[in-house]
């Protein structure tokens, strides 16, 4: 489904909701469906496919993913937003409404609210939250704001992204973290920093714009493409590099959600080769 400006979709939110929609466009419901199945590998791991079939620890799972996904992410991304104020397409909406007068509230209330809840969950996930939760204000936030500090942004994002959102799903179930699960978690970290660089092409004019220094602004097109992430998913990456000079700002988008599907079977690929007993 689009989310773009005057789609059934949002043309139905708006209907339900009124302007107050705008405060949840900016939360970016197209990331949940990816941040969820994400930390849902963590889950599968820790149980098995099997069991994760059956039902085991579910409860805890969906009430912990819910909590991870929509409180946590979507807060972090519309705190985010507040600061940004991009006009452009960001990350998982496209033409944004313009950012409401509370959004940095209602982010940071989001986030919060998740924490308070999270406390009722195993301690290793109320860890990573609130890891995650400090991540995102230095992310965003202003004096901190570490996406406009050289190369930061890419840690931020592989540590938070890459390794603590899977773990998160395994934490749910109270299991102690094992080496080898463990080095499946850290893998992810730097496989995340080969695909961050991607995400961030289609954004420069806007990056520019605000002064930000991400690490994909530092390297320029090519090296984002070549030299950071070679090596992997070469069947979204090659034909990318071969038409990167003459792409827009739209087909690099569609770039980074092809890079986002390579991921998703990078997920699944796991979760059947270490999660089946």
């Amino acid at each position: 489904m689009s989310d773009a400006a005057g789609s059934p979709l949002r043309r139905t939110g708006y209907r339900l909701f009124g302007p107050s929609f705008d405060y949840l466009l900016h939360t970016r419901p197209a990331e949940w469906p990816i941040m969820a199945a994400h930390s849902a590998l963590g889950y599968v791991l820790a149980v098995g496919i099997s069991a994760a079939a059956a039902g085991v620890s579910l409860g805890a799972a969906v009430f912990g993913l819910v909590l991870w996904v929509v409180f946590l992410n979507g807060g972090t991304l519309a705190i985010n937003s507040a600061f940004d104020k991009d006009e452009g397409d960001i990350g998982y909406l496209r033409q944004p409404p313009p950012v409401p007068p509370h959004l940095f509230g209602f982010g940071m209330g989001l986030m919060v609210v998740g924490g308070a809840l999270s406390l009722q969950l195993p301690s290793g996930y109320t860890a990573a939250y609130g890891a995650c939760f400090v991540l995102s204000v230095l992310y965003s936030v202003p004096p901190f704001r570490f996406k406009a500090v050289a190369g930061v942004d890419w840690i931020i994002n592989m540590v938070g992204f890459g390794a603590l959102t899977p773990y998160a799903g395994w934490a749910l179930t109270g299991r102690p973290l094992d080496r080898p699960t463990f080095l499946i978690f850290a893998a992810f970290a730097p496989l995340f920093a080969a695909l961050y660089p991607l995400t961030q092409i289609y954004q420069f004019e806007e990056d520019r714009r605000r002064g930000d220094k991400t690490l994909a602004l530092m390297l320029g097109e090519r090296v984002s493409l070549l030299l950071v992430a070679f090596g992997a998913w070469f069947a979204v990456l090659l034909p990318w590099l071969a038409r990167s000079q003459t792409m827009t700002s739209d087909q690099h988008q569609r770039g980074m959600y092809a890079a986002l599907g390579a991921w998703a079977i990078t997920d699944l690929t796991i979760a059947l080769g270490f999660g089946l007993i």
